[in-house]
Order: C-alpha cells, then sequence, then structure tokens
C-alpha cells in the first residue's frame, strides 16, 4: 500500500509539473486540494511522527490557499508562482514520512526521469545551436556537467550527481529558451493572445532564475557585484510585468518580461556560464 501511495501521490505530481501547458487552473487547484486533504498521502502525512512532514503539509495549505486567492484576484501569474509552492511542499511532506528505502527508491526514479529530460533537451539544444549557429558555449557546459552527472553516479556520489544533472538540465533549458526567444519562426507557433505569450514568457523567465539560483548556490563568484546588480534590475522588471499583466496588459508584459530575462542572461553569464540572449 505505502508503494502505491507513492507512485500514486508521483504522477499527481508530474501531471501538473508544467503548468504552462496545463491550460485552466482551477482543475489542479481542485486536484491539489483533494492531495493535500484527502488522499492516501495526506493520511501517511497525519499519521506519520515526523513534525517536519506535518510542517511541510502546513506549507502546502497555506501556499494552496494563496493559489486560490491569487486565482480569485484574477494574478494567473501568482497563483501559478503558489500552486507550484504547494506541489512542492506536499511532495515534501511526504518524502519525509517516507521510509527510508523509499526514499531511496523514489530517488533513483526522480533521477533517472530527469536525466532522460535532459537529454531530451540536449539534443534540441543541439539541433536548434546548429540551425542558428549559436549557443556552442551553452552547449558544451550542459554536456560536461551531464557527463559529470553520469560519472558521480557510477561512483555512488548521489548528491553530487543530482546537483549536476539539475545544472545541466536548466543551463539546456535556458539556452534553448534564449536561443528561441524572439524567433519569429517560434512565435508563429504559437500564440493565441498575448496572455498566452506572457505565461511563456513567464516559465522562460522562471528558469533563468533557478538557474541563475543553482550556479550561485554551487560556487563563489568574482563578478558579485554586477551579478547582483543585474539580478535586482530582474526582479524589478518582473514585478513592473505582473503588474502590467494584472492590469490586462499583456503585450506590455511581455516585453517587461523579456527585458527581465535578459538582465538575468547577463547575470547568468556574470556567474561563470555563457548562455545565449
Amino acid at each position: 500500500m505505502r508503494r502505491r501511495t507513492w507512485i500514486v501521490l508521483a504522477a499527481c505530481l508530474c501531471c501538473g509539473a508544467n503548468v504552462f501547458a496545463q491550460g485552466a487552473i482551477e482543475p489542479r487547484l481542485a486536484s491539489l486540494e483533494t492531495l493535500i486533504e484527502r488522499s492516501s498521502a495526506a493520511r501517511e502525512v497525519e499519521a506519520s511522527p515526523s513534525p517536519e512532514a506535518r510542517a511541510a503539509r502546513t506549507k502546502a495549505r497555506e501556499a494552496l490557499k494563496a493559489a486560490q486567492g491569487a486565482n480569485a484576484s484574477g494574478d494567473a501569474a501568482a497563483a501559478e508562482r503558489q500552486l507550484a509552492e504547494a506541489r512542492q511542499q506536499m511532495m515534501q511532506a511526504v518524502r519525509l514520512a517516507a521510509p527510508a528505502g523509499r526514499l531511496a527508491d523514489q530517488a533513483k526514479v526522480d533521477f533517472e526521469r530527469r536525466l532522460e529530460s535532459t537529454r531530451a533537451l540536449i539534443a534540441a539544444q543541439k539541433r536548434v545551436s546548429a540551425e542558428k549557429k549559436t549557443g556552442a558555449d551553452a552547449l558544451r557546459s550542459a554536456e560536461e556537467r551531464l557527463a559529470a552527472a553520469l560519472e558521480s553516479r557510477g561512483a555512488g556520489r548521489m548528491d553530487a550527481a543530482r546537483a549536476q544533472l539539475e545544472e545541466a538540465y536548466l543551463i539546456s533549458k535556458a539556452s534553448l529558451g534564449s536561443m528561441r526567444g524572439g524567433d519569429t519562426l517560434v512565435r508563429s507557433l504559437s500564440f493565441e493572445t498575448k496572455e498566452d505569450e506572457y505565461r511563456y514568457e513567464v516559465d522562460r523567465n522562471d528558469t533563468h532564475q533557478m538557474l541563475l539560483r543553482v550556479l550561485l548556490d554551487s560556487r563563489s563568484q568574482p563578478g558579485q557585484a554586477a551579478v547582483a546588480a543585474s539580478t535586482q534590475r530582474a526582479r524589478e522588471l518582473r514585478s513592473q510585468a505582473e503588474a502590467a499583466a494584472r492590469r490586462g496588459e499583456h503585450a506590455a508584459a511581455v516585453r517587461l518580461l523579456e527585458d527581465s530575462t535578459g538582465e538575468l542572461v547577463k547575470a547568468i553569464r556574470g556567474a561563470g556560464v555563457y548562455i545565449p540572449g
């Protein structure tokens, strides 16, 4: 039963991972509420002797409530962020409540899933880089970190392997988004409304933020002042974009987000990884 609970939970959480591809948020809010309050996973956390597990579930509840409030007020970007936070906290709650053996099994599953995604992204990155004749440095960085992750896994250094794989994944995803950003070919795919385009740019901006956070956490940086300045400017532009989106001015919000992501690209380069943009 415990194994089944974990599989069901993982499936539920993974279904919502790509929030921008899912459309209306209401069904996802309802699904996550069921997961947090009435699922077998919720009962497992409730029965756990771990106070940390119960605390994480409380945080999941709080984030879900914030997501519901943001959705009710029409702030789609904030609702998406809080939804992602609620999902992450509930996953943490179940991990903390889980026996050690199952945690190890799930860690392997998570690693393999991220490995598969990273390889697919790097393959796409390679194709787009060759087509546009740019992004070679970022491609090399992603491939080097992927190779390092596999070497670390082979040596049993799983913490290092996971960190290196996450860097490879984010470098590749951010690079791919930057090479496609502003591309008329990609834009024509595409967005039925400016709000749809805004959501795409939010996702791209989030990816760059995550990459920068990982890079800054993993090593000390010589050009910290320049990185900090670009990061602060990116935050300001992101805040302005969200305000514009709340007013329904999605065309302006898209432009502000593109500028914010451009500042993040500068910061990422300052942190030691040259990505296109």
